[in-house]
């Protein structure tokens, strides 16, 4: 049991160092946006949605939810943070209507998980009922991020380029998931399990589509154009 504890911990801590590392993909679209005092045409969705993830996942890995889960908390805690960065630069730099539009949604959200905290420490008195409930809420907020690497996936398809989809960016969300099925398995989680494995199905189905495309792209459009989309690219992709 030791052994499986200390391979679970190095796994954990594995998978938090490539978690943080797409937690942090975004932060060059971040200083561009500081640097250029707007938003321009990025959205704030992907990380007012992350805002939400993180926050349930955090809560999720807490010892009264689901325990020996310390290594969940850290890294969504260490996302949450990141990600409220986020949403104030964009909120910041964000002309009136989507400042108001970041407002609602952000407490939309913090009313949402204090419902779900409230219902699931006053109704639910066991780790077992209360991990199932917040694990499935996990779980449909996973797959609805998903969403954001398919719209990028559809690009590439209808363009039969993949220069909008940053290789490196895929293959970390590929190892992400895998890392995470292993620490799932090692004591086994089934709602941590689920959110990874479609993960690393979406990484082998962006593997597929380079192997595809890769030499039918054309790499010589203009540098400011590919700055721009490879950007929005990394936004999409690093919410997986």
């Amino acid at each position: 049991m030791t052994d499986t504890n200390t391979a679970r911990t190095i796994v954990g801590i594995i998978g938090n160092v490539i978690a943080f590392g797409l937690f942090s993909a975004p932060i060059p679209t971040m200083v561009k946006i500081w640097k250029m005092k707007s938003v321009s045409e990025f959205k704030p969705d992907p990380y007012v949605a992350t805002v939400l993830n993180c926050m349930m996942w955090t809560f999720y890995g807490l010892p009264f939810v689901q325990p020996d889960s310390l290594l969940v908390i850290t890294i969504n805690g260490a996302g949450l943070v990141m990600e409220l960065i986020y949403v104030i630069i964009f909120f910041i730099f964000a002309t009136s209507p989507v400042r108001k539009r970041i407002a609602i949604a952000m407490v939309i959200e913090v009313i949402f998980m204090a419902v779900v905290v409230f219902c699931t420490l006053y109704f639910l008195h066991t780790t077992k009922q209360r991990s199932m409930l917040v694990g499935i809420l996990c779980i449909i907020f996973n797959v609805i991020m998903y969403a954001s690497p398919l719209t990028v996936m559809a690009l590439v398809i209808k363009t039969k380029s993949v220069k909008y989809m940053p290789f490196f960016l895929s293959l970390a969300n590929f190892m992400n998931g895998a890392i995470w099925i292993i620490y799932a398995c090692l004591k086994f989680d089934l709602y941590i399990l689920i959110p990874n494995a479609l993960g690393c199905v979406s990484g082998t189905i962006q593997f597929i589509l380079y192997a595809l495309y890769y030499k039918t792209t054309n790499w010589k459009d203009d540098d400011e154009d590919k700055e721009r989309r490879n950007l929005n690219a990394e936004i999409e992709l690093s919410q997986a």
